[in-house]
């Protein structure tokens, strides 16, 4: 082999070893109420995601999901389609409103229909609302996430008096504060990701 085909080789190899250490990101979009103001904030997010090559992101729209109600001992296909999903994610991204200073029933119900999925994983927080920002809602998500073992981040993005943070094409009036704030949640995530990943290879979890 030549030294020009060594070298392309090897870049190969390195281009997909980088593919393969990329962490796998589950964004949860937690609404599900008609009229919701969810796509705007969740597109955006992922826009930021996407200028990243350390990530690999799956969004998932629990709009689309429709998990029924009530928990059973049977899985039915609406569970089942997304347990893999969040199985297969390394660390995970609430995208979340608030209501009545709490978060959507919908999210409770995906969170309460899985387990293990979440334990010894790092999760982040987009929030949104009125004048707290969907910040008390991430309050109640942090203990609930406590509970199942997992790692919630520090730091988050959070939209105060939403409905007038974005123009009319989703971008948010102020581009900067945002994009910091994202970029600052996101690299704290993919520390704790990364980190978590790697002990449980050499160490189980004891949970």
């Amino acid at each position: 082999m030549s030294t020009t085909q060594q070298t392309l080789t090897n870049e190969r190899a390195e281009s997909g070893a980088g593919r393969d250490e990329r962490l796998k990101v589950a964004v949860i979009v937690a609404s599900t109420r008609e009229g919701r103001f969810a796509p705007t904030v969740a597109e955006w997010f992922a826009a930021q995601t996407a200028q990243r090559d350390d990530l690999d992101v799956d969004v998932i729209d629990l709009a689309e999901a429709r998990l029924p109600d009530g928990l059973s001992e049977q899985r039915g296909p609406e569970v089942s389609g997304i347990t893999p999903r969040l199985d297969a994610a390394d660390a995970f991204v609430i995208v979340t409103p608030e209501y009545n200073h709490s978060f959507p029933a919908t999210l409770k119900t995906a969170i309460d229909w899985h387990y293990a999925e979440w334990r010894a994983k790092p999760v982040g927080f987009v929030s949104y609302g009125g004048m707290a920002g969907g910040l008390r809602a991430v309050e109640q998500l942090r203990q609930v996430f406590a509970e199942l073992h997992a790692v919630t981040v520090r730091d988050t993005v959070s939209f105060h008096g939403v409905w007038n943070c974005f123009d009319e094409s989703g971008e948010p009036h102020d581009p900067t504060g945002p994009a910091a704030a994202a970029k600052t949640m996101l690299d704290q995530l993919a520390w704790w990701g990364h980190t978590l990943r790697e002990g449980k290879t050499t160490r189980p979890y004891a949970a």
